[in-house]
């Protein structure tokens, strides 16, 4: 059986003509170094500039600039004798916006994971789960590549910051083995319905779809609570938190390099977020 993708979803003519201009036209190396240059000159910078700190001749400079300008990466303004060059700022959102819908990244995503074990009950959290919660929550710590922090909150910490109806738990034969928590990102009512992120599941149960549970409940919780952007960061060493988000729905949307230490060492995280299909608009009179 051959799996087919619905029309709706194939890229149009006229955008994947567009995008291929734009790839094609920084298919030669002097022009991406050219336009790399301008991009972090501020104010721009003159042709003959241009030609000189790349080292190649004027005639071959003006002639990538015009490239450039003529898909729209580059605006040219005369000053006297001489062109000034600087970046189209729309540029810097249409290129990764072209790179993401030929990636497929903005096609739409999964609601949640499919495969969920028969055999992995979830349930809100109750007052009695909060031990095995913490126990869960010290064994990622432990890992090194969950969290920053280097000792569990404690619960009047964690019920403070976490959201009424968005606590849950995963059971495997009667034992807690997993929890999932959404904590709101900020008190001002415009980010009412952003919320972020927490999935841990105990050590003797990884890989067996806990993760996979938990987040589906998680999703589809936030969905019908009408919460519009789910996010978390994760370790960029923590890959199959990156996998289990991408099965969710979520998307990368950023690297932010070097952002906090842990013992000493400096680490990246991966900046990830799931949008609700369906956004109602808020009502006005």
């Amino acid at each position: 059986m051959t799996s087919t993708v619905p029309p709706a979803q194939v890229l149009p003519d006229a955008e994947a003509a567009t995008y291929a201009e734009w790839f094609a036209c920084l298919s030669e190396p002097n022009r991406v170094r050219l336009l790399h240059t301008v991009a972090i000159a501020p104010g721009g910078i003159s042709v003959g500039a241009l030609t000189e700190t790349l080292g190649i001749s004027q005639s071959t400079c003006s002639h990538h600039v015009r490239k450039l300008a003529d898909v729209g990466f580059l605006l040219l303004h005369k000053e006297g004798a001489s062109t000034r060059v600087t970046v189209n700022q729309a540029c810097c959102v249409g290129l990764p916006h072209a790179a993401d819908a030929v990636m497929g990244l903005l096609a739409p995503r999964p609601c949640c994971p499919a495969d969920v074990p028969e055999d992995v009950t979830v349930r809100a959290l109750e007052p009695r789960d909060w031990p095995a919660v913490r126990r869960i929550y010290a064994e990622g710590i432990a890992t090194g590549i969950a969290t920053f922090e280097t000792t569990v909150p404690n619960r009047a910490s964690l019920e403070a910051k976490w959201l009424l109806g968005h606590r849950w738990v995963a059971e495997v034969d009667g034992e807690v083995a997993g929890w999932t928590a959404l904590g709101p990102v900020s008190t001002r009512e415009c980010y009412s319905g952003v919320a972020e992120s927490s999935i841990y599941v105990t050590e003797r149960r990884r890989g067996r779809g806990v993760g996979k549970a938990l987040i589906r409940q998680q999703v589809v919780a936030a969905d019908a609570a009408g919460l519009w952007t789910l996010q978390t960061a994760i370790f960029t060493e923590n890959r199959a938190s990156i996998a289990l988000h991408h099965s969710a729905g979520y998307r990368i949307v950023g690297v932010r390099e070097r952002i906090a230490q842990l013992h000493g060492t400096w680490h990246d995280t991966v900046v990830i977020e799931r949008r609700a299909d369906t956004v109602t608009d808020p009502v006005t009179s």
